[in-house]
């Protein structure tokens, strides 16, 4: 990220502003023809069968088809990162919380700002007797009140003990002081217990190590008490199961993903009342691959439409600079000749990554996308990975000055299209006046 520094603003005529003024979408055609709304952006976190001290981080428009962000996206210092846990945390920042090894009495904690970089932050001491205990699979749950927890699972005798769920929560806003364990009243001898609130009932889905099948019960209370509405072969999924977590889809309906530990195979199963379940379907591509993962889905965008077509886009801080491509990077430069005019001229088209935002293919030369690469914005032709994809989409949003419209970064929720020093690039949106004014944006007729 760019450290901030003072720079200098033309001042603009009111003259030129009413002259380029005139070049603003109107009339007919100038109705949004792109689809609008939300998109939303699953993202994933988990270990590997390669490795347990390495997590990867993958990404996903529809919560079905993941494509890796980066392997090998953060290492702790020391021990071990299995079952890694996700949230977006209110100071914009995306934390994780896992498993430090098979046996000893902490979990870890790391955080990110983008989901791709992550810092280690502490280990913290929840579980029971020390080195001859074992801790087990943290899963964050933010409670209808705001509290932030963690549920974990503890046995006092290492791994082949009786596990029991307990909960910590956090007594400060940058979550590094914790309360004391509590047992949430889950009968002992469960594990990878997940937990999500609905109306009034809390959920958990957690693993019978008895019976290695995944039940169900649910309480008026996170602490309890709580009926084992599903338990045995309830759902139908067999055993041998564990890991459960859950996403809420778009629909309001909910999806469930569990590991087949013993045929290392990954399952999700849908519902619209947490009730009553699918059959369970094999996730594809990861199958076999990833180990007990959680999914944070996040919406990207509002519901501002963008035109489609050939457009231009106009600053509306610099009203006399349009958005260009200059020898493959991004810029917003006024326009004097042919080529300028042809070079600040985008088809805009469904996003490449998801079609409720927008993608920027450029006319001269025809074929390449402007994305970004480390923040800047660059003219690359298609590679064809996911990567690109993600880097090409852009989410509109309704202008951040209050006018003309704004661009979120698809893959860094967040992040937005803006220009700095007239270059283009991706910033966090920092709720400075200068960001918002340079992240906003004139959808013009063409200029080319």
């Amino acid at each position: 990220m760019p450290i901030p520094r003072t720079r200098k603003r033309r001042l603009l005529t009111a003259a030129v502003t009413g002259v380029l003024a005139g070049t603003a979408l109107t009339g007919p055609g100038a109705q949004p023809a792109a689809a609008a709304g939300p998109a939303p952006h699953y993202l994933m976190t988990a270990f590997t069968n390669s490795s347990e001290s390495n997590m990867y981080v993958y990404d996903s428009a529809n919560a079905t088809n993941y494509s890796l962000i980066r392997a090998n996206a953060y290492t702790p210092p020391s021990g071990l990162i299995r079952d890694p846990s996700v949230m977006r945390h209110t100071d914009g920042y995306y934390y994780l919380v896992y498993t430090t090894n098979w046996t000893g009495n902490t979990i870890g904690f790391a955080r990110s700002l983008d989901h791709v970089t992550w810092t280690f932050l502490r280990t913290v001491t929840v579980g029971l007797n020390g080195a001859t205990g074992s801790t087990w699979a943290p899963e964050w749950f933010r409670d209808s009140d705001g509290s932030v927890n963690v549920i974990f699972s503890a046995s006092s005798t290492g791994t082949a003990g009786q596990f029991q769920p307990y909960k910590i929560t956090a007594t400060n806003g940058d979550l590094s002081a914790w309360s004391a364990r509590t047992p949430i009243g889950i009968p002992a001898n469960h594990i990878d217990t997940f937990v999500v609130k609905s109306g009034g009932t809390y959920h958990a889905f957690a693993k019978n190590e008895t019976t290695k099948y995944i039940e169900h019960a649910t309480a008026g209370a996170l602490t309890g008490p709580w009926t084992l509405t599903g338990t045995g072969n309830w759902a139908g999924w067999g055993a041998g199961l564990e890991g459960p977590a859950l996403v809420q889809l778009p629909s309001g309906s909910w999806r469930l993903y569990f590991d087949q530990y013993g045929a290392g195979r990954y399952y999700y199963a849908d519902s619209a009342d947490l009730n009553t379940w699918s059959a369970k379907t094999e996730l594809p591509g990861l199958s076999g691959t990833v180990r007990h993962f959680t999914v944070l889905r996040e919406n990207v965008g509002d519901s501002t439409a963008v035109p489609t077509g050939n457009r231009s886009l106009r600053s509306v801080n610099f009203p006399d600079r349009y958005v260009r491509h200059r020898n493959s990077l991004g810029y917003i430069e006024p326009i004097a000749t042919a080529t300028d005019r042809l070079d600040a001229t985008f088809t805009v088209g469904a996003g490449l990554a998801n079609g409720n935002c927008s993608s920027f293919q450029s006319v001269n030369p025809a074929g390449r996308y402007l994305r970004h690469a480390n923040n800047r914005l660059v003219l690359a032709a298609n590679d064809g990975t996911a990567t690109f994809r993600n880097d090409a989409t852009f989410c509109g949003r309704a202008g951040l000055t209050g006018s003309g419209t704004s661009f979120e970064s698809y893959n860094y929720p967040g992040f937005y299209l803006r220009h700095y020093n007239y270059e283009l690039r991706i910033d966090r949106n920092d709720g400075s006046a200068a960001l918002r004014a340079d992240a906003s944006f004139t959808v013009t007729a063409p200029l080319g």
